[in-house]
């Protein structure tokens, strides 16, 4: 699956409007996981510290972190992503920002030149 494929962001609209209408709370604080494959994990670090600089030009809320996997048997050394939303409705809106700029789009390509997509989940935060 591509990270940047016209289904993905249909996904994530029908995510945020189903959110807004069924069971989970489309106020509840989101995170988006991503796990990704590379060889050049200081130069994809380093790709994402651009896209950072994108969506924060762009008045995104997300927070973008970077991870890798220690003690986690045959998935030790993989990297993920995880992107937190104040909720479904701003991540919506924030790839619907995203997505329509130039930069974005040019700067989310070359990423793909670093990485390939294992997963990409969305998580709503449960609460009590």
């Amino acid at each position: 699956m591509k990270f940047n494929s016209r289904w993905h962001r249909m996904a994530i609209t029908a995510m945020a409007l189903a959110g807004m209408s069924f069971a989970w709370d489309a106020q509840a604080t989101v995170l988006r996981v991503i796990t990704v494959q590379t060889d050049q994990v200081s130069a994809y670090v380093q790709a994402l510290e651009g896209g950072k600089a994108i969506l924060k030009r762009l008045g995104s809320s997300a927070v973008l972190r970077v991870w890798r996997a220690h003690f986690a048997g045959p998935n030790a050394g993989s990297v993920t992503v995880s992107i937190e939303y104040p909720s479904m409705v701003v991540l919506a809106q924030d790839e619907a920002k995203a997505y329509a700029d130039a930069d974005y789009t040019k700067w989310l390509a070359g990423l793909g030149q670093l990485r390939k997509v294992v997963s990409d989940s969305v998580y709503d935060e449960m609460k009590p």
